[in-house]
């Protein structure tokens, strides 16, 4: 929120983000899963955002892709542009995911949930395969991109490869820092296999807590 209210109108040109639900998912998985490093003394999804937190949001960007919209809609306007993230699990998981955006059209992704979760280090962790793909719908060439809630920063490693800049927070330090873990190793490997000149370039990476 401190960084939001520091923030001129319309600076980002998309914001991609995966705040907590407030359906105590955090809880559900210490019981069940052992599948994140730092799960088990976390609750982080005990609470939803406030209305303060969505004004502040759509007030500092042009557009917006919110994940949970089943969980949020009641805080979010009306929209025609919702993705359905088909995920193929079952059992106790959902097999599909729903995320508001501020477009006027309907998207359909289909992408096993296990699809390149390499590192698995949050509980509720996104491949990054899915924000590339948000990135090419929604972003424009050359748009600052914000994520108030970097959680495992696959979104963070997806703008890197997408060639986008990007502003990102996460107040637990634990997932900060395996987080920002993740992506040294990304660079490193990208640096490694990707041949010299331009095309080796990475473009800026800019993150805040």
């Amino acid at each position: 929120m401190e960084l939001l209210r520091q923030t001129p109108d319309n600076y980002y040109g998309l914001c991609i983000v995966d705040p907590p639900y407030g359906i105590g998912i955090s809880d559900f998985k210490r019981k069940n899963t052992k599948t994140a490093k730092f799960d088990g003394t976390k609750a982080w999804d005990n609470n939803r955002p406030s209305p303060e937190y969505f004004k502040e949001l759509f007030r500092v960007s042009c557009g917006q892709v919110v994940w949970g919209m089943n969980h949020l809609h009641d805080m979010l306007p009306t929209t025609r542009g919702f993705v359905s993230w088909f995920k193929h699990q079952n059992g106790h998981f959902s097999e599909c995911e729903l995320a508001w955006t501020s477009g006027n059209r309907g998207r359909y992704f289909d992408l096993p949930y296990q699809a390149d979760l390499y590192g698995k280090i949050h509980p509720t962790q996104k491949p990054v395969a899915l924000y590339r793909w948000l990135i090419q719908n929604y972003a424009k060439p050359g748009q600052k991109i914000l994520d108030t809630h970097l959680g495992s920063m696959s979104s963070v490693i997806a703008c890197i490869e997408e060639g986008y800049s990007i502003t990102g927070c996460e107040l637990d330090k634990d997932y900060y820092d395996a987080g920002m873990k993740r992506v040294q190793n990304h660079l490193a490997q990208q640096k490694l296999f990707r041949p010299e000149g331009p095309s080796a370039d990475v473009s800026p990476l800019k993150l805040d807590l």
